[in-house]
């Protein structure tokens, strides 16, 4: 008799365990064929914008040409105004750049998804935007989580800046080749980091994903056909590291070439929950420009998402909006904010923005002597920094409203 309610009592917790585990697995957004599908069976098509700047500065998007990446930006304000009061600037950018009234305003607009591109930097102990040790990673993950959950959005994880540098170009923060792809240590390393953000979010619902690294090997280099070899293998890799500890998210793969090629993938569906990622600026904006993305999301059954566009007239973006909607490709913009324009939220240049830190960013600063002599008031460029930081504020842009609409969103004038 003992042995039978034994019997019992274990069937009972395996039926309890099974039923606990099929009801975690509900809650996750899943790849069905060639669509995404919400965790109460109706289809997720995802509309949306990118968090760009905020976690992985990018020159352009403050006004530099010459002065392109972190790293750069970086030096040239440790140059200009000395590196504890650049970690200042760093850290009052990174709490005021993005908030929560800015994701309440991406929600209202009646998008769904938010893209959030980061540095891996951001969950090791190397110097970046500001910090040496202790980065503040997951702290600021955690609260785009956090007012995500709040407005009903999904959130898309994207390593934007990988290990060794993914592509060759200013947009890795890396020192111009795809060093990834060469380096057993980086790629141990970017295995580890993202199964260290999978640990901490295995069991979280609003992760759509995780897209395993952005627009990786630029067309440049007279070895890309080798170096394009090796994609498939290490998102394999990585892949492995991330089920390790999370089975619910779902993976998203890149392209080569600016997220635009595919033809180096043939085992398509290594994994039960992954899909592709594909980028768009520019052309035609039609469907035979996009052909080779549609083709191959219908030879591989799987869904393609359209991770990054714009950068374009309302007119254009209308169109492609349509594109996309009428051949099944989500999408999320490029970028939520900026100064000037061509995005969501513009950000107002400070006065004296170009004439002294513009200025200095495109300044020859080979040599300490060039440094010093460029230097402006530093006083006047403090003040201008965090006046910066200030436009920056939610309060203080402008919404787009033409922008916004052109993405198949509402805005008041």
């Amino acid at each position: 008799m003992k042995k039978k309610l034994l019997f019992i009592a274990l069937l009972l917790v395996g039926m309890t365990a099974v039923c606990a585990a099929k009801k975690e697995k509900g809650k996750f957004v899943k790849v069905d064929g060639v669509n995404l599908v919400k965790p109460n069976g109706e289809k997720l098509f995802i509309v949306g914008t990118n968090l760009g700047n905020w976690l992985n500065p990018e020159g352009y998007m403050f006004g530099f040409q010459r002065t392109n990446c972190e790293w750069m930006i970086n030096d040239m304000l440790s140059q200009m105004v000395g590196p504890d009061f650049t970690a200042e600037f760093w850290k009052a950018f990174k709490d005021n750049y993005i908030t929560r009234k800015d994701v309440e305003f991406i929600a209202g607009t009646g998008a769904n998804t938010i893209r959030l591109p980061f540095n891996y930097k951001l969950f090791t102990d190397e110097d970046y935007m500001g910090l040496t040790a202790s980065q503040d990673g997951f702290a600021r993950m955690d609260s785009v989580v956090n007012w995500c959950r709040d407005n009903n959005l999904y959130l898309i994880l994207d390593m934007h800046d990988c290990p060794g540098g993914q592509t060759g170009d200013n947009i890795d923060n890396g020192h111009g080749y795809p060093w990834l792809f060469e380096s057993e240590t980086s790629q141990q390393l970017f295995c580890e980091v993202w199964q260290k953000i999978a640990r901490r979010y295995a069991d979280e619902p609003v992760i759509l994903g995780y897209e395993l690294m952005n627009e990786p090997i630029a067309h440049y280099f007279e070895n890309k056909d080798e170096l394009n070899k090796k994609l498939e293998p290490l998102y394999k890799r990585a892949t492995r590291a991330i089920r390790e500890v999370d089975a619910n998210h779902v993976i998203l793969l890149g392209g080569a070439r600016w997220n635009s090629d595919f033809f180096m993938f043939t085992d398509w569906k290594f994994d039960k929950n992954i899909m592709y990622t594909c980028h768009r600026y520019g052309g035609d904006a039609s469907a035979p420009a996009i052909k080779d993305y549609i083709d191959f999301r219908d030879k591989t059954g799987l869904p393609m998402y359209m991770g990054e566009i714009g950068h374009n007239t309302d007119e254009w973006q209308a169109q492609f909006v349509q594109v996309m909607k009428d051949n099944n490709i989500g999408y999320t913009f490029w970028p939520y904010k900026k100064v000037d324009g061509s995005c969501m939220n513009a950000i107002q240049r400070p006065a004296d923005w170009d004439s002294i830190v513009v200025k200095y960013s495109e300044t020859p600063r080979g040599t300490f002597k060039e440094f010093r002599e460029a230097r402006p008031d530093q006083m006047t460029a403090r003040q201008i920094l965090m006046q910066f930081v200030e436009n920056s504020k939610f309060e203080n842009c402008k919404p787009q409203a033409g922008y916004i609409k052109s993405m198949g969103l509402k805005c008041e004038e």
